[in-house]
């Protein structure tokens, strides 16, 4: 289905620069827009926007396809929801650079895979099926992903992969030589030269043996050093997580950005800024904090997501909010079977209930029962832990454990509204101009939640059922604001010039679509997705890509 030219015609241009939108059409050829307005009769596909919204495509700053792109060229179900760019690599972590097999099992592709393991919940088994690793540079990943894209994908270095690679299991236990951050950065020139976006770190991820990951041993020598690499590029971005456990250390965090930024040129982005009840200010320190920075002259902002911050718990999967309960989270690394029935135990029941209600208490409380399996427990269906404890006299996490080992461990146990649910609060942090709409996730924690949606829900809620923000505004933040930003050049407007990835839909009519459990992950895995309503076409490099929520075989996405 691709087209060399297609008109756009009569829809309510909104043109990803926050102007009002106006009627009108849109052409393009060859894959870029060469006029928007009034279009006289062309030779081209016509499609009839009538009704209806046309747009740049959106872009969603913070995924981590990169496994899932290896197999996956359309990075589903992100394309349904208007997204036309995805950057990944983020958090430190990316699939290169990467030691070949032939010097060594550790110095190769296992390390990585058990951080992406660890920390963005991909399984082994997915990764032995579908992620060849038959790449070393980040060039040559580059080269393995690029044919037959269907999104476009803007790609972060991870500083992690970077400092595995020169520095193999030291990189967990020290600072880097001189030599070693030289090569490291001209790891990050290559990269760069190859099309890389940026860098990404982290400030509080741990490995799958409870260690931080290398980029967090980073001093600022090597943090300076690798940020001057990629700014000869003449481009580029530092992506990082901060170490939102501790807010004082988060602040920490943003100066330190504030410090990179300026000692390089180039912008730092952070990710995410929550509201949470449990620390209710502490939304308003980070942008306080971000606020000083830019103050100083330093460019760096923060990401922050529409959704509610809601996550399901299935004990026969992964959960990284188990983490801090040890218990849990050393049973959680168990066989299946085994796990049935070390959660059963009733010896060691006892001390599994008492650490959790000291550890997660509070999430157990909003804590609601999802989907079921043994016809027991089909009276629970939807019912929260709390409200089943006052009816028994048994502690949440007691219920909790007895209802999911009679299902096998298979529950799905619902955290709904408990952190980043507040729309009042949400929408100031939304509109805030050092914030970028990001932090979605989509591509990782597949069996927690599902990230993609993001750019569906900002236009469901806030702007058409709470009416925090105008459909202007909205589109101009997913797509203007961070093509500019994040240095995604020739992206982000409806002018001519630019790249032709648009997005038509209905506002009226636009749903992020509920969460549905899918098994269509490679190596027998499962994972959440959504699929939106509302959303009439997807349009990447002039080619419809998705048409009424069918994918169709048109493949023109590119590396950003």
């Amino acid at each position: 289905m691709t087209q060399s030219k297609l008109v756009i015609r009569g829809g309510r241009i909104v043109d990803g620069t926050g102007a009002d939108g106006y009627l009108g059409d849109v052409l393009i050829e060859n894959g870029t827009i060469v006029a928007v307005g009034a279009v006289g009769a062309t030779d081209a596909r016509e499609i009839d926007a009538r009704g209806m919204v046309v747009a740049p495509g959106f872009i969603d700053i913070h995924t981590h396809y990169d496994p899932q792109i290896c197999w996956d060229r359309l990075a589903t179900p992100s394309l349904e929801h208007g997204v036309t760019t995805v950057v990944m690599g983020n958090c430190s972590l990316s699939l290169a650079p990467v030691r070949p097999a032939s010097a060594g099992v550790e110095a190769g592709k296992v390390k990585l895979i058990k951080m992406f393991e660890k920390i963005e919940d991909i399984k082994q088994a997915t990764f032995d099926l579908a992620v060849p690793f038959n790449w070393e540079s980040f060039g040559d990943y580059l080269d393995h992903i690029r044919p037959g894209l269907g999104i476009n994908v803007g790609a972060l270095v991870g500083h992690s992969a970077i400092r595995y690679y020169v520095m193999g299991a030291d990189s967990q236990e020290r600072i880097a030589t001189d030599g070693e951050i030289e090569a490291m950065c001209e790891l990050m020139r290559g990269a760069m030269a190859a099309g890389a976006l940026g860098l990404s770190t982290s400030y509080v991820d741990i490995d799958e043996d409870g260690r931080p990951v290398p980029s967090r041993l980073a001093d600022m020598r090597e943090k300076i050093a690798l940020c001057k690499a990629m700014a000869e590029s003449g481009r580029g971005v530092l992506q990082t997580v901060p170490y939102f456990i501790d807010i004082e250390k988060q602040l920490e965090n943003i100066e330190e950005l504030g410090d990179l930024s300026l000692a390089s040129g180039i912008m730092c982005s952070i990710a995410p800024i929550t509201y949470s009840p449990v620390a209710p200010e502490n939304w308003k320190r980070s942008l306080a904090k971000l606020e000083e920075q830019r103050a100083r002259g330093a460019k760096v902002f923060g990401q922050s997501m529409p959704r509610s911050f809601d996550i399901n718990i299935i004990l026969s999967e992964t959960s990284f909010l188990l983490y801090p309960v040890r218990k849990w989270d050393m049973l959680m690394k168990l066989p299946l079977a085994e796990r049935i029935v070390a959660f059963g135990d009733p010896v060691a029941r006892p001390v599994l209930v008492e650490s959790a209600e000291r550890r997660i208490m509070p999430l157990l409380r909003n804590m609601a029962v999802g989907r079921v399996y043994a016809p027991e427990n089909a009276r629970y269906l939807g019912r929260k832990l709390l409200d089943i404890s006052a009816e028994t006299g048994k502690s949440p996490a007691d219920i909790m454990l007895d209802i999911a080992v009679a299902d096998g461990l298979r529950t799905e146990f619902q955290i709904r509204g408990a952190i980043h649910a507040d729309p009042e609060i949400v929408s100031i942090i939304l509109d805030h101009p050092l914030i970028h709409i990001g932090g979605s996730d989509a591509g990782a924690h597949v069996t927690q939640f599902c990230g993609a949606g993001d750019t569906c829900d900002m236009i469901e809620r806030y702007v058409r059922e709470f009416g925090k923000m105008s459909l202007e505004r909205a589109v101009h933040r997913m797509s203007g604001e961070p093509a500019r930003d994040w240095g995604i050049r020739g992206r982000g407007t409806l002018a001519a010039g630019q790249a032709g990835d648009v997005v038509i839909f209905e506002p009226a009519q636009t749903t992020r679509g509920d969460e549905i459990y899918a098994d269509d992950f490679p190596g027998g895995a499962n994972r959440y997705v959504r699929h939106a309503t509302g959303i009439d076409k997807v349009i990447v490099n002039g080619a419809v890509v998705v048409d009424k929520g069918a994918y169709t075989d048109a493949r023109a996405g590119v590396i950003v």
